[in-house]
Order: C-alpha cells, then sequence, then structure tokens
C-alpha cells in the first residue's frame, strides 16, 4: 500500500476517533450539569460541584478546587492576588497575577517559585494542586525534596502583614510532600481535610487520620484524598505555626 494513503487514512481515523472522544466529553458534561448537579459542605460552608471539559474536571479533585478557590478569590482585589501554577485560567476569566516555571501562557511569568521576587507583595496568594510538584517533577533536573519548604518559605516572605497562602495539595502524587505533612512539617494555620467518596466523585470532609494513608489513583482517578491549607500571616510567625485541623 501506498505510503500517503495509509498516512492519510491514519489521519482520517484519528480524527474520528477525537471527535467521538469530544462528543463523549461533551455529553458527559452535560450529564453532569443536568443530571449530577449538587454541593458539597466544607467547614459548614456549602459550594456547588464545578463541571468542565477542561481536563474533564468530573473524574478529578478540580471538581472541588476551583468553586473553593474562586470564592476566596472574590474577597480580594486581583492586583493583590498571586496564583503559582495556571490552572484558573483554563477555567475563568482572570486578571491576577500567574507564576509558572514551564506552563506558557498570556501573562504568566514563567520563573521557580524560589527565585520569584517581585517589588510588591501580595495579600492572597494561591496554589492548586501545584506544590506537589515542586522538587518532584522537576524534568531535566535531579528531584530536590527540600525543595518544597523552600516554595513555601518563599511564598510566605511575598504575603503582606494580613496576607494568606491558600494551597490545595492531592495525597499520594508526591512521598516527600506525603512525609512532610505526616510529620507536620508545613508552617500552615489551617488545615482542612477532603475525602473522596464515589465514583462520581463526591466528596465529604473529614480528618485527617482518614485519609493520611490515600493513594493517588486508588480506588478512583486522580486524587482521593485532598489536602486544603491556609497559611495567614496575620496570626502567627511561619517558623511557630502548629497546624490545626478544623
Amino acid at each position: 500500500m501506498d505510503l500517503r494513503i495509509l498516512i492519510r487514512r491514519c489521519r482520517r481515523r484519528m480524527s474520528t476517533r477525537s471527535i467521538r472522544a469530544r462528543i463523549r466529553d461533551y455529553a458527559t458534561l452535560y450529564y453532569y450539569r443536568i443530571f449530577r448537579r449538587g454541593t458539597f459542605l466544607l467547614d459548614g460552608t456549602k459550594y456547588p460541584y464545578f463541571y468542565h471539559l477542561y481536563n474533564r474536571t468530573w473524574i478529578s479533585e478540580r471538581t472541588v478546587e476551583i468553586p473553593i478557590a474562586s470564592r476566596l478569590m472574590r474577597q480580594y482585589d486581583p492586583s493583590k492576588i498571586l496564583e503559582v501554577g495556571n490552572v484558573l485560567s483554563h477555567y475563568m476569566r482572570i486578571s491576577h497575577d500567574v507564576l509558572d516555571k514551564y506552563e506558557s501562557g498570556r501573562g504568566v511569568i514563567n520563573q521557580d517559585v524560589v527565585e520569584f521576587s517581585p517589588e510588591k507583595v501580595y495579600d492572597l496568594i494561591l496554589s492548586i494542586s501545584t506544590i506537589e510538584h515542586v522538587g518532584w517533577d522537576t524534568y531535566d533536573e535531579p528531584k530536590d525534596p527540600d525543595k518544597i519548604i523552600q516554595a513555601i518559605s518563599r511564598l510566605h516572605g511575598l504575603l503582606g502583614p494580613e496576607g494568606k497562602l491558600f494551597a490545595t495539595l492531592p495525597l499520594g502524587y508526591n512521598p516527600f510532600l506525603d512525609a512532610l505533612l505526616k510529620r507536620g512539617e508545613l508552617p500552615f494555620t489551617i488545615r482542612y481535610c477532603m475525602k473522596r467518596i464515589s465514583r462520581d466523585n463526591r466528596w465529604v470532609q473529614v480528618s485527617w487520620e482518614d485519609i493520611r494513608d490515600s493513594r493517588f489513583n486508588e480506588p478512583f482517578p486522580w486524587a482521593n484524598g485532598l489536602v486544603i491549607l491556609i497559611l495567614d500571616k496575620s496570626q502567627r510567625d511561619s517558623r511557630t505555626i502548629q497546624c490545626l485541623d478544623h
């Protein structure tokens, strides 16, 4: 068979498969938005589950991370917000600063978090499922278990006197991070814990003991345990903060 004909057939089949996959995704999205609408509770506050085509949020922790982060953001001036990891721009319009070492995009600052030294401080720093990659997904660099602590220390230094650092961390992805959490060595003031409880991606707030040994991609896809940490700079010095469960 002529090679050009074979290539055209392969392209045609790939295109057909892509279209079918896209149709399935749209159908699933609307199924969840129409028939599986629901809410979850975090610290007594009700949030709607978030469904979006990008990264198919109906199968991952994004379904709870995005509504929590977006509601928090609305309390702050966008010019005083820094997002570490280019996540939210895939789901909504944003006007705040975004820092991401690898991912390019409009307005994204491509710089290592531990080297980032802007000329201003922030009232809110957000990091959605990003800190677990620091020092772990290093591509052509050796893994650096200590870099997570360095990154959080750097971000703490970028907060204004009343600033807050908000971070979501999926358990089971980075063993170095899991070990830091188990030893209580991350300098945060408040810790919330959430657990995925069903195949259709329902989440409930639980205690740390309920998720401390959670595995990534088991038994459900993506995170099965999620830690939400908040560092409030106005409360205590980061070197002496005790992590309080809520």
